[in-house]
C-alpha cells in the first residue's frame, strides 16, 4: 500500500530531523554526501578499542591496506600492486604503488609494512591482533618491495589483511590514534562533533582516483525512527543500514529512494557466558536453544528479511553448511533438559546492546525463555562504549545479544579467552589444521567446527542480518552486500 505523506506529516518530519541533529544544510552541496548510520565510533583507534563502528568508518576510506575486498569479496590489489607466495606457501612479495603518501604528507614504503604488522603484535591490545600470531618476521627488501614471512602456512592471513588488521600506519602517524587518524586513503578527517557527525574530506594527495564527493558527513542517530526521518526530510543523502524494517515498503513506494537490499556477514548471536554456571552445562545451553523459536523471532525482529541460521558462518562462506534445523523450537525438550541439569527455577540476565534489531529480539527470547520457566532480566546497555566494556571485555553478562560482522569470526570460537568463554581442545586443532591445510582441507575442517560448535550449543545463532541500504537516487554505485568491515565510500558515483 502506497503510502501517501501529508504536508502536516512532512512538517513533523522536518521537525523530528532537526531535534535529532539534521544536516540539511550542510550536506545540500553537490559535492557533499550525508550518510547516516546508528552506532557511533567511542574514538578512531581501532587497535585499542573493540567493535565495528570505527572501521565501519575509516577502513578503506581513510585506512587502506595491501589488500582489501572487493563487493563480491574477492581479495583484490590495493597499495600492494601485486604479490606473490612461495611455494611453501609461507613466504608473500609485496610489489607496493609508488607515489603513495600517508595525509601528513610522508610516503608511504616497505618500512612501513613491517613497522605496521610489526605493530599489531606489540602495540595492539584488542583481541584480533592473533590474526598476526602467524607472521614470523617482515623484510624490506627494497622501498617498494615487503617481504612477509609466515611461521607456517595460513589459509586466512591473506584475507586477515583485508580487515583492520591489514591497516597500514606510519611511525610519523601514530601518536593521537583516538583523535587523529593518518592514512593512505582518499579521504582524512576533517572534524568530529561527537554525538552528532563525523565530517571527512576527500585527501588532496591521494594516489588513486578522487573520491565523488569532497565532503562526506558520517550521521550518528541512534533512534530508527529519526534516521528514517532524517532521509524523508532531505537531512541526509543514505541510510547506511536501515534499522527499522517496518519502514522498508514506505520507501520502497516512495520513487525518491533507491532501496538495496543484500546480505552481511553479520550473526545476530544469543550468546551465553560459557565460563560460569550454568552455562557450563551443555544441557542448559540446549534447552535455551531449543526454547526459542528463531523464526518467529526473525519475523518479529526484522520483519522476516533475514536469514534463520544454526551456527557461526553465513550462506556465503565456502563452508557453509544449513544447520538451521539442528535445533527445532523445542519447548517440551528444552523443559526436560533443564529439570535434567536441576535448573527448573533458572533466572538470568540478559545484557543486549541498545539497537533496534538486539532489543527487539531480547523481547521475543524472555517471552520464549518465560514459557520453559526461565526467568529473563533484560538489561539494554549503551553500545558500543558501555557493552564492550561491561560484556565484551570484563565478562559481566549471563546471555546476551548483539550483531557479529566480522567476516569469518567462528574462529573466535577457538579462543577460550573471547567473551562467550567457549573452551573446546577439538575446535581449536580443527580451526588450527583448516588454517594450514589444502583448501579442500580447510572446507572440511571448517565444516566440522561449525558442527561442532552447534552441536555443544555453544551460542545461539538467531539470524544473518540482512544489509538493507536507502538512498537518494542521485546517490550511484552503494553495495548491496556488506562483505567487509568497512561502509566503503570509494565505488560511490
Amino acid at each position: 500500500m502506497k503510502v501517501r505523506i501529508s504536508a502536516a506529516l512532512a512538517l513533523l518530519l522536518v521537525i523530528s530531523a532537526c531535534s535529532a541533529g539534521s544536516t540539511a544544510s550542510v550536506s545540500s552541496g553537490p559535492d557533499t554526501l550525508s550518510v547516516g548510520f546508528t552506532a557511533e565510533p567511542a574514538n578512531f583507534d581501532f587497535t585499542r578499542t573493540d567493535g565495528s563502528a570505527i572501521p565501519q568508518a575509516l577502513l578503506y576510506n581513510v585506512y587502506e591496506g595491501l589488500v582489501k575486498l572487493d563487493p563480491s569479496g574477492k581479495i583484490v590489489p590495493l597499495l600492494a600492486e601485486s604479490w606473490t607466495v612461495s611455494e611453501d606457501r609461507r613466504t608473500y612479495d609485496f610489489q607496493l604503488r609508488p607515489g603513495v603518501r600517508f595525509s601528513n604528507g610522508v610516503p608511504f614504503t616497505a618500512a612501513d609494512v613491517k613497522f605496521s604488522i610489526d605493530r599489531v603484535k606489540t602495540g595492539w591490545t584488542i583481541s584480533i591482533k592473533s590474526k598476526m600470531d602467524v607472521v614470523d618476521h617482515v623484510e624490506v627488501v627494497d622501498p617498494l618491495h615487503a617481504r612477509v614471512v609466515l611461521t607456517k602456512p595460513s589459509n586466512g592471513w591473506l584475507f586477515d589483511m583485508t580487515g583492520r588488521v591489514g591497516a597500514m600506519f606510519s611511525p610519523t602517524g601514530v601518536a593521537d590514534l583516538a583523535n587523529t587518524p593518518v592514512g593512505t586513503g582518499p579521504y582524512q578527517l576533517q572534524s568530529r562533533r561527537r554525538g552528532d557527525s563525523i565530517v571527512l574530506k576527500a585527501n588532496p594527495a591521494y594516489w588513486g582516483r578522487q573520491p565523488a564527493y569532497r565532503t562526506v558527513i558520517l550521521k550518528y542517530i541512534k533512534d530508527p525512527t529519526a534516521l528514517n526521518n532524517a532521509l524523508l526530510s532531505n537531512g541526509i543523502d543514505v541510510i547506511a543500514q536501515i534499522s527499522a524494517p517496518d519502514s522498508i515498503p514506505q520507501f520502497e513506494n516512495d520513487n525518491r529512494f533507491t532501496v538495496l537490499q543484500g546480505t552481511t556477514n553479520g550473526e545476530v548471536v544469543l550468546s551465553f557466558n560459557g565460563a560460569k554456571a550454568p552455562f557450563t552445562d551443555v544441557r542448559v545451553r540446549r534447552a535455551l536453544t531449543l526454547a526459542v523459536d528463531r523464526k518467529a523471532l526473525l519475523d518479529t525482529a526484522w520483519a522476516g528479511r533475514g536469514t534463520v541460521l544454526g551456527s557461526m558462518v553465513p550462506p556465503t562462506d565456502p563452508w557453509y553448511d544449513d544447520l538451521s534445523g539442528y535445533y527445532p523450537h523445542d519447548p517440551a525438550r528444552a523443559r526436560a533438559l533443564l529439570a535434567e541439569a536441576g535448573q527448573t527455577n533458572l533466572s538470568i540476565r540478559l545484557r543486549v546492546a541498545n539497537l533496534p534489531y538486539a532489543t527487539a529480539a531480547a523481547q521475543v527470547v524472555a517471552s520464549d525463555l518465560a514459557d520453559v520457566g526461565v526467568h529473563v532480566t533484560i538489561e539494554p546497555l549503551d553500545f558500543p562504549a558501555v557493552w564492550l566494556k561491561q560484556v565484551f571485555t570484563d565478562h559481566d553478562f549471563d546471555a546476551s545479544i548483539v550483531q557479529h560482522v566480522e567476516a569469518r569470526d567462528i574462529t573466535t570460537f577457538g579462543n577460550p579467552k573471547y567473551y562467550w568463554g567457549y573452551d573446546n581442545p577439538q575446535v581449536r586443532q580443527l580451526l588450527a589444521a583448516a588454517d594450514a591445510g589444502t583448501p579442500e582441507e580447510q572446507v572440511a575442517d571448517m565444516r566440522q567446527v561449525a558442527r561442532t560448535i552447534t552441536a555443544d550449543a555453544a551460542a545461539d545463532w538467531l539470524f544473518l542480518y540482512p544489509n538493507v541500504v536507502v538512498a537518494k537516487k542521485k546517490v550511484t554505485g552503494l553495495a548491496a552486500n556488506q562483505v567487509s568491515e568497512s561502509f566503503d565510500l570509494t565505488g560511490l558515483g
